[in-house]
C-alpha cells in the first residue's frame, strides 16, 4: 500500500522537451516548423538591424558630403563610396548628357531628373524592406499552424482515450498538453515576428526619408549647375553685342 502512493505521489513530468518527444509525428512536425519560423525570425531582424545600421551610416556622410558640394560633379567625386548617393547623382548626370542637345530646356530637364531620382527611391525603398514579407507571413500563419497541431494532438488523444477505455484525468492530460504545446509556440513564433517586421518597417521609413534628402540635395546642385550655365550663356552673348556698340559709337 505505501508503494501505491508513493507511486501517486510522483509528479507527472511535463517539461517542453519532453512533451515534445511524446507527441505524435503530425504534432512534432508542426512544433519544428514552428521553431524553424522563430529561429527565422531573428536571423532576419538581426541582419537586417546590421544592415539599416549601416545604410543609415552611410546616408548621413553622403548628406554631409552633398551639402558641402558646390557642383553636381564635385558631388559625384564625394560619393562614389556610397552606393545609393552615386547612383542618385550619376542618374542627375546622365539625364544632363542625354539632354544637351535640347535648347533652353532647364525646367524640363529638371522634371525629368526629378522622375528618375523618384523611381531610384522607390527601388531603394523596396530593396530595404527585402526580407521582411516573410515576417508578416509568419506573423499571420503562426497562431493558425500551432493551432492545427492542437487541434490534431486533441483528436488523437481523445482517439487513444476511446481505444484504451480510460477517462481518468491522468489519461487525459499529458495528450491534451502536449497538444497545447504547438499553440503556445505558434504564438512565441507569431508575437516577435509581427513586433520585429513593425520595427523593421519603422527603420525602412527612416532611411527612405534620408533618401529623399538626398534626392533634394542633388536637386539642388542640379540647378545651381544649370543657373551658372544659363548665367554664362547670357553673358557669353550680350558681351559681343556690347563691344560691336561701342565700336560703332
Amino acid at each position: 500500500m505505501p508503494s501505491s502512493e508513493s507511486s501517486l505521489q510522483i509528479p507527472l513530468s511535463f517539461s517542453p522537451w519532453e512533451m515534445f518527444l511524446n507527441a505524435g509525428s503530425v504534432v512534432q512536425c508542426v512544433m519544428a516548423l514552428l521553431a524553424l519560423a522563430s529561429l527565422l525570425t531573428w536571423t532576419i531582424f538581426i541582419a537586417k538591424s546590421v544592415e539599416f545600421l549601416s545604410v543609415r551610416r552611410k546616408l548621413r556622410t553622403a548628406e554631409k558630403t552633398l551639402e558641402e558640394a558646390g557642383t553636381l560633379a564635385l558631388g559625384e567625386k564625394g560619393t562614389r563610396q556610397n552606393s545609393i548617393a552615386h547612383t542618385l547623382v550619376m542618374a542627375a548626370e546622365t539625364e544632363k548628357a542625354v539632354s544637351h542637345d535640347i535648347p533652353n530646356d532647364n525646367e524640363g530637364l529638371k522634371e525629368r531628373i526629378v522622375l528618375h531620382l523618384e523611381r531610384l527611391e522607390a527601388a531603394e525603398g523596396r530593396r530595404l524592406m527585402r526580407g521582411t514579407g516573410l515576417l508578416a507571413t509568419i506573423g499571420a500563419t503562426s497562431p493558425f499552424i500551432g493551432l492545427f497541431g492542437t487541434v490534431w494532438g486533441i483528436m488523437t488523444s481523445f482517439t487513444g482515450i476511446a481505444a484504451s477505455k480510460a477517462t481518468s484525468l491522468a489519461v487525459v492530460a499529458p495528450g491534451i498538453a502536449e497538444a497545447l504545446l504547438a499553440t503556445a509556440l505558434g504564438l512565441v513564433a507569431a508575437i516577435p515576428a509581427v513586433v520585429i517586421y513593425n520595427h523593421l518597417a519603422r527603420q525602412s521609413a527612416s532611411c527612405r526619408a534620408q533618401v529623399a534628402d538626398l534626392t533634394s540635395l542633388v536637386m539642388r546642385l542640379v540647378s545651381r549647375d544649370l543657373s551658372r550655365a544659363h548665367i554664362f550663356t547670357t553673358s557669353a552673348q550680350i558681351t559681343p553685342f556690347n563691344v560691336n556698340r561701342m565700336a560703332g559709337e
